[in-house]
């Protein structure tokens, strides 16, 4: 889509601190990180929210689970734990309309349960 901000990551067309990039699959650093290490690992295929996602998809969101593993072996915080998590909509705090996986870690992150 022109007018997402992640699509255009995506086609680098716009910068980003890409950590990891495949056909599938493009992995950045948060710009207003909430963690020591956060990092959005993102889709190429534009899907706006979880809502929106269909049984077509569901190789790509386990590729999605298995980049962020991945990734936090690359950054060293798979030993340590991190936290991997999905908003939907603007009452949980989703603000870019394109589906994207947090990978927070790098420190003690507290209960959210």
């Amino acid at each position: 889509m022109k007018d997402c901000i992640f699509c255009q990551i995506g086609e680098h067309e716009l910068p980003a601190q890409i950590v990891f990039e495949d056909e599938e699959v493009v992995a950045f650093k948060d710009i207003n990180p909430k963690a020591p290490v956060h990092i959005l690992i993102i889709p190429k295929k534009h899907i706006p929210t979880v809502n929106h996602i269909g049984q077509k998809d569901v190789k790509l969101l386990g590729t999605l689970v298995i980049r962020a593993k991945d990734i936090a072996k690359k950054l060293q915080i798979d030993q340590n734990g991190y936290r991997l998590v999905f908003n939907t909509g603007t009452h949980s705090g989703q603000v870019v309309d394109h589906i994207h996986l947090h990978l927070l870690g790098g420190g003690p992150l507290g209960s959210i349960a």
